[in-house]
């Protein structure tokens, strides 16, 4: 008998942690939500998972990651989209516990998109299929 397809990992959790501390990313805000005080103009990458498939019988789950990045210019906020995407990219390989990152690709990004919550935001969103499994 197969494990419960509700045993997928928390993806957004280790990207969180994949990015936290870098230092192409210091001083940027990396969570999974904004903070309480969050205006959309400070240096900030939000993950949020967007989907994706658990593949019960290989144990891999392949979600698309959203990375939902600020700055105070929009060259700002797009030099850090760069790094973070970059950072992603190069991450098949990356052991997290019992997961392990086995494959990045992009499937669309990164590109401007007008944030009408956070009006004086500049961001900029790219999506990324991780493939992870579990053991």
């Amino acid at each position: 008998m197969s494990q419960a397809p509700n045993t997928f990992p928390d993806v957004e959790a280790i990207v969180v942690d994949l990015l936290s501390d870098r230092p192409e990313l210091a001083g940027a805000i990396v969570d999974d939500e904004p903070p309480a005080d969050f205006n959309g103009t400070q240096r900030a990458v939000i993950v949020s998972r967007r989907g994706g498939a658990w593949i019960d019988d290989l144990h891999v789950d392949q979600p698309l990651i959203e990375l939902e990045v600020y700055g105070p210019t929009k060259s700002a906020a797009h030099l850090l989209a760069n790094q973070a995407r970059a950072v992603v990219l190069q991450s098949a390989g990356t052991v997290f516990g019992v997961s392990t990152i086995t494959d990045v690709s992009e499937a669309d990004g990164p590109r401007w998109l007008p944030d009408y919550i956070y009006t004086a935001a500049n961001r900029y969103l790219c999506v990324l299929r991780l493939s992870v499994r579990t053991d």
